[in-house]
């Protein structure tokens, strides 16, 4: 079984200006000359965690994790202005330009998973190889399932807690309602409302309970960012076109590549993986029989570590 590599800290901090006003926050750990890997975090808006540097040996990676615009240590904290998925990828050329790196391998999950695509399909000549979990393709069938009505019948006790915040008049169409106040000037109501919006998805994200996860959801400076940012993609249709990014998988048909979903998935139901898989065939689809959807599940674990040794054997060869 593989685990999570040790402990390992940063040998060096970025800050990288990019449009204003944002100012993106990025480290790099590892091997400096090692097989450049980018780790493409959550949410929208969740940030890096500590443990996001242990799933790569740092003895043959060069690990770089970034925080996206308005999470985790990059500034403005939970801003919306100019905060979108195109941005978001130039943010990523503009990271790998700034490290001096031609080709770097792309290591996401939910949200991280729709980004590290759109990069893919947008850039595939600057891309060694895709580890994806969780697949998350932003389609509306997907919000609604999470936000409106699907997940809510599994979890109907801690689907009320979701509602808390929302007037009964306003919850047959939940998105635009958490919005309101997420935007609102009602400083009490927002923070309501974020951590409405993030403890529900992160009650929901194992198959069993982990206080941990619970936790890091709960944290006032993640939710914030986490619930203002992901209600702002998905208010957005999350900047893309309908089915966009299963339209262009037949880029990434060159591209070495790893699926790994969770059978018991709630946040990110498995169809999506099986509907990226079915455009993608030559991507080594994995699903994960006794996990959700958290990177922290001992299985996702198991998996995504044999998928980095994996693909750093074959970018050898």
């Amino acid at each position: 079984m593989e685990v999570l590599f040790p402990d390992i800290r940063p040998y060096v901090n970025h800050t990288l200006a990019v449009d204003p006003p944002h100012v993106l926050h990025i480290e790099e750990c590892g091997n400096p000359d090692g097989l450049p890997v980018v780790f493409v975090h959550g949410g929208p808006g969740s940030g890096c965690e500590d443990y996001h540097r242990r799933f790569f040996d740092p003895d043959i990676y060069r690990i770089i994790l970034f925080d996206q615009r308005g999470s985790g240590k990059s500034t403005p904290h939970a801003e919306l202005e100019g905060n979108t998925s195109q941005a978001l990828v130039a943010d990523m050329e503009a990271i790998r330009e700034h490290l001096k790196i031609d080709k770097w391998v792309l290591f996401g999950g939910s949200w991280g998973s729709t980004l590290s695509l759109l990069y893919a399909e947008t850039h595939p000549d600057k891309v060694l190889g895709l580890i994806l979990r969780g697949i998350f393709l932003c389609r509306k069938k997907e919000i609604d399932w999470f936000y409106q009505a699907g997940a809510s019948r599994l979890f109907p006790d801690l689907w009320q807690d979701f509602l808390k915040p929302i007037p009964e008049d306003e919850r047959h169409d939940m998105v635009p309602a958490f919005y309101k106040r997420l935007t609102g000037d009602d400083e009490l109501a927002r923070m309501s409302a974020a951590k409405a919006w993030s403890i529900w998805e992160g009650r929901t994200a194992t198959l069993k309970h982990s206080k941990s996860v619970v936790d890091h959801f709960g944290n006032p400076h993640t939710a914030l960012s986490l619930a203002r940012i992901e209600c702002h993609y998905f208010m957005n249709n999350a900047f893309l076109d309908d089915n966009q990014l299963l339209r262009d998988a037949h880029k990434l048909k060159d591209i070495p590549g790893y699926i790994i979903h969770g059978r018991y998935d709630v946040v990110c139901p498995i169809e999506s993986a099986w509907d990226l898989h079915q455009v993608w065939p030559e991507a080594e689809f994995t699903i994960v029989p006794d996990a959700g959807h958290a990177a922290s599940e001992p299985g996702i674990i198991h998996a995504l570590v044999r998928a980095v040794r994996k693909l750093s054997y074959e970018l050898k060869k």
